[in-house]
């Protein structure tokens, strides 16, 4: 069934109003991102469907576990029933949209080319310097301290660059994922240079 402009126009609205008040990393702008990248890897796959891709990633929080206590993908569902879509495509999306999660699916790759794209346009929102900004926004909103952050790079941002399924994500998180190396050693070479100003002051 051929999506139209007008059905990926409504989820972006949906989206914004879905996540207004957001400010953990996973609100809007989170979702426009991850979009635009999606939109950016498409072009260099074209066997993949542009408008099961588009409202793959503008649908792929709705039901976020983190963030709703939703089953079966009942905000997608029902955003994508009201643009009276039929079935099977409701259900390759949400299939497509089931696949993102890094929590849920790990290395595991989806098995479209559609749900290939999306999981690298969400992880590629996951690093770099944009990625870096959420993982703070995110642990502050929920009270985990600098330290815990900074853990979260070593469990599973820097695993990211690794797991691109497409050459457009790969290429992209290559530099993102530089960028990330050189905030660590900074954060670490500050770190070392505050612990050395403690030890010298206790000294004396």
């Amino acid at each position: 069934m051929m999506i139209s402009q007008k059905a990926i126009e409504d989820a972006k609205t949906y989206i914004r109003e879905l996540f207004a008040g957001n400010a953990d990393g996973h609100g809007a702008d989170h979702t426009m991102r991850v979009y635009r990248n999606a939109m950016m890897i498409t072009e260099s796959e074209p066997e993949a469907d542009t408008g099961i891709v588009a409202l793959a990633a503008l649908l792929h929080d709705a039901d976020d576990h983190k963030l709703f206590h939703t089953e079966n993908n009942r905000n997608a569902r029902a955003f994508l029933n009201a643009q009276k879509l039929d079935p099977e495509t409701i259900d390759r999306i949400c299939r497509d949209i089931n696949a993102v999660s890094f929590s849920k699916n790990r290395a595991k790759k989806p098995e479209t080319i559609e749900g290939r794209i999306v999981q690298d346009a969400d992880r590629l929102d996951a690093i770099g310097a944009i990625g870096i900004a959420r993982t703070f926004a995110f642990g502050g909103k929920h009270g985990r301290n600098l330290e815990s952050s900074i853990d979260h790079f070593h469990e599973k941002l820097l695993r990211l660059k690794d797991l691109m399924n497409t050459a457009k994500g790969k290429e992209t998180a290559q530099a993102r994922h530089a960028f990330m190396e050189s905030f660590l050693r900074e954060w670490e070479s500050e770190i070392q240079d505050k612990e050395k100003q403690n030890g010298t002051a206790s000294v004396s």
